[in-house]
């Protein structure tokens, strides 16, 4: 069983006062209440980039090392990712059908986060329709690299293309143009959302771990094989040795 550590409880403070901040924050002039939810949306997708970050230096430590641990951090980061992106493209849904009129739209953020999230579906894929182990290791690292390029993609559409999706206000040259006190708020959420990526994180890898003491059993030369309990009936008079 799981133990509950320090770290779990600090990301449930931090989400708490991330709510208060929230409840706290001023309403914005123009989309009134259905703003607050910038505080969830914003950093789901921040924490989507950090994880394929951590993926990407993951991938590169295993290819270098063949360290095991490497390769725990990488699917690890992949899916606790995979979560985030989901939850930055439900988030943005919600907030956009008032806003655009619609639920989906092919704006280019739009559809380049989708795409880096089926990507990353597909890094999932690929370690599940690869069973030997190493191979899996491997093959998942190549993918972990090259799908890295999607995030300055996604990051920077709203740059490079006429988009409905407005333009970064924090990560942008020169000062944020967002009001300082919901800027305050923002980053609050942002620390609270980090927490609980490092919280599932750890319980990834830990189960990480797990698995590959099942699977090193299960390829050992001495592990049973399916059959081996099954014994041929006996003919009539023959005694079993």
């Amino acid at each position: 069983m799981t133990r509950f550590r320090s770290t779990d409880a600090l990301a449930l403070v931090l989400l708490a006062v991330g709510f208060a901040a929230i409840v706290a924050a001023p309403t914005d002039a123009l989309q009134g209440l259905l703003q607050r939810l910038m505080y969830a949306h914003v950093p789901a997708a921040w924490l989507a980039y950090l994880a394929f970050a951590v993926t990407l230096v993951a991938s590169i430590g295993w290819l270098r090392t063949r360290r095991a641990r490497w390769d725990h951090l990488a699917v690890g980061a992949v899916e606790v990712g995979v979560f985030f992106t989901g939850l930055a493209l439900v988030l943005g849904s919600v907030w956009g059908k008032p806003v655009w009129g619609v639920w989906w739209t092919w704006d280019a953020r739009l559809v380049t986060t989708a795409l880096l999230f089926l990507v990353y579906l597909g890094y999932l894929a690929l370690r599940r329709a690869t069973e030997d182990p190493r191979a899996r290791a491997n093959r998942a690292a190549v993918l972990g690299i090259i799908a890295f390029v999607q995030v300055p993609i996604v990051h920077f559409s709203v740059v490079w293309w006429r988009t409905l999706h407005q333009p970064a206000t924090v990560l942008r040259p020169g000062h944020p143009t967002m009001d300082h006190t919901m800027l305050a708020v923002l980053v609050v959420n942002v620390a609270a959302y980090t927490a609980v990526f490092i919280t599932l994180l750890r319980r990834r890898i830990a189960l990480a771990r797990r698995e590959e003491e099942l699977e090193r059993g299960r390829w050992s030369p001495t592990a049973p094989v399916a059959g081996d309990a099954v014994e041929a009936p006996l003919v009539e008079g023959e005694h079993r040795v």
